[in-house]
C-alpha cells in the first residue's frame, strides 16, 4: 500500500503506527501498563521503551507496505498524544478478504465513547479503502467493555473458543465475534 491513511473524527486522529510515534506509544503504554496487563499478552521490557517501539513501529509499518495489516494508532486531535491502539491485522486475501481487530484505549480516556468513534473510523476504512469482508475480533467473556464496544459497533457472536489465547500469562477463554462488509457484493474478483 502506497498511501498512509489519515482518518479524523469528531474527536480523534488515526493513523498508521510509524517510527515517528515511538516516544508517544512508548508513554502510552508505560501509563497505562497495569490497566492493559490483564487483557494483553506477557510483555518484555523492550515493549516498554522508545527504542524498542522504534523497531516495533518499523516492522507494523512494512507489514501495512505489504498488505498484512493496518496498525492504527488513535491520537487526541489537538497534539500528538497516543489515547489509543487501533489495529487490523493479519489481513489475508484470495477467498477469505479478512482481518483480526484488536485495540486498547487509555484508563483516561475510557467511558466517553471514543474507542468506538476510533474502531468506527478503522472499520469504515477497511471496508471502502482496503475493500476487506470480513472484521474478526475476539473478547475475555468478562471484558464487559469489549463485549459492549463490539455490538455496539455492529458486531455478531459466533462462537466461543475454550483456551484460545495467552493473555497475562494464563490460557484465557473468548468469545469469538464478527462483522461482515455490507457494501461489498458477491461475486466480486478478489485480489
Amino acid at each position: 500500500m502506497d498511501t498512509i491513511p489519515h482518518l479524523t473524527t469528531p474527536r480523534t486522529r488515526l493513523t498508521v503506527i510509524g517510527p515517528e510515534h515511538a516516544a508517544a506509544i512508548a508513554a502510552y503504554y508505560c501509563a497505562n501498563r497495569e490497566h492493559l496487563e490483564p487483557w494483553e499478552p506477557l510483555r518484555d521490557a523492550a515493549f516498554y521503551t522508545v527504542a524498542g517501539w522504534r523497531a516495533r513501529a518499523a516492522d507494523l509499518r512494512a507489514a501495512f507496505a505489504r498488505g498484512t495489516a493496518a496498525p492504527l494508532v488513535v491520537l487526541a486531535p489537538e497534539a500528538e498524544r497516543v489515547i489509543g491502539i487501533c489495529q487490523f491485522s493479519q489481513i489475508v486475501r484470495g477467498s477469505f478478504q479478512a482481518c483480526y481487530l484488536g485495540y486498547s484505549l487509555g484508563r483516561e480516556w475510557e467511558g466517553r465513547g471514543l474507542m468506538r468513534e476510533a474502531a468506527a473510523a478503522g472499520i469504515a476504512y477497511v471496508f471502502d479503502t482496503l475493500g476487506l469482508h470480513r472484521i474478526m475480533a475476539n473478547h475475555m467473556p468478562r471484558n464487559e467493555r469489549s463485549a459492549r464496544l463490539l455490538q455496539h459497533l455492529g458486531f455478531e457472536r459466533e462462537g466461543y473458543a475454550r483456551a484460545y489465547l495467552n493473555i497475562a500469562g494464563r490460557w484465557e477463554d473468548h468469545v469469538l465475534n464478527a462483522l461482515i462488509n455490507p457494501r461489498m457484493p458477491a461475486g466480486r474478483t478478489l485480489a
